[in-house]
């Protein structure tokens, strides 16, 4: 379910517009959070940690509003609930796009989680279509060889895409804590630094 803003009323109009019309309109930073306690936990469960931190990105996303607003046909709309549009690698060293929908446990999450994995490894090419390109989703990766500390994704600026994009790195030790980079590319138009802040602190809460 979704629900249009009103731009007349709307506090970021201006913001909206000015952004909008520009042909990159979207901004990024990087970031660094402690997952010590989340890889802990995911090694407990038996979890695969890639799905255990993307149910937390998820779930942070979703705690935040701007995370969920999409632009349609010039419209902006508010989706009450968002999925995972994840790369998912094959052992040739591809990749295909998937769709994960959010749940409200972790034990259904890895459900569904799991048998889009196994769609993907079981097929070929990109796997790109409705439910892959649906609007309601953030677009998800992760590059574990790289402790990247900046990243920036492939767009077409001709394609209308407002998706936000998150994106995490290599794991790395320092002290007694483990750290993982993340990257936020989202929308200037529907999002400041402000509400990349919300969702890294919801992100790090989720991963404890």
């Amino acid at each position: 379910m979704k629900h249009l803003i009103d731009q007349a009323s709307w506090n970021r109009r201006e913001h909206f517009a000015f952004f909008s019309a520009f042909e990159e309109p979207f901004f990024g930073l990087v970031a660094t959070v402690d997952c010590t306690r989340a890889l802990a936990e995911a090694r407990r469960l038996g979890v695969p940690f890639f799905l255990y931190y993307l149910n937390a990105a998820l779930r942070a996303a979703n705690e935040v509003e701007a995370f969920r607003y999409r632009i349609e046909d010039g419209q902006v709309y508010c989706y009450d609930r968002i999925h995972a549009s994840a790369t998912i690698g094959r052992p040739d060293h591809t990749f295909a796009f998937s769709f994960i929908e959010h749940q409200a446990g972790l034990a259904e999450f890895l459900l569904m989680a799991q048998a889009e994995i196994a769609a993907v490894q079981a097929s070929q090419g990109l796997r790109l279509n409705e439910t892959t390109g649906r609007p309601d989703v953030i677009h998800f990766s992760a590059l574990p060889w790289v402790r990247f500390t900046g990243l920036s994704h492939a767009r077409s600026f001709t394609h209308p895409d407002s998706c936000p994009k998150i994106s995490v790195g290599q794991t790395y030790v320092e002290g007694a804590a483990t750290l993982m980079p993340v990257s936020v590319n989202i929308h200037h138009g529907l999002a400041d630094g402000y509400h990349v802040g919300l969702f890294l602190t919801a992100f790090q809460k989720q991963l404890g």
